[in-house]
């Protein structure tokens, strides 16, 4: 006699996601549309009315522009700031 055969599991893949977080608003609701022929993404907040174009490589996914659209979002609020609030040191 030999033993019971085991029950495969398939665990579910993992996916990248469609819809991201807003660094304004901080709420899940970013989309970011591709637009191929132009080499640009528009990046676009349904609760907030955010919305930047970046351009993108052509082998890019929504996830490279909206990490580019974090980079940028994020060096253009810190700008302002920088030169304002100089330190003395």
């Amino acid at each position: 006699m030999g033993r019971r055969r085991k029950k495969i599991i398939k665990l579910p893949k993992k996916r990248v996601p469609t819809v991201f977080l807003c660094p304004s608003c901080g709420k899940e609701a970013i989309k970011v549309e591709i637009d191929r022929k132009n080499n640009t993404a528009t990046v676009k907040c349904g609760s907030c009315g955010l919305t930047r174009e970046v351009k993108i490589k052509s082998i890019y996914g929504e996830v490279d522009a909206y990490c580019m659209f974090i980079d940028s979002y994020y060096v253009s609020s810190e700008a302002p700031a920088d030169e304002s609030g100089e330190r003395e040191g």
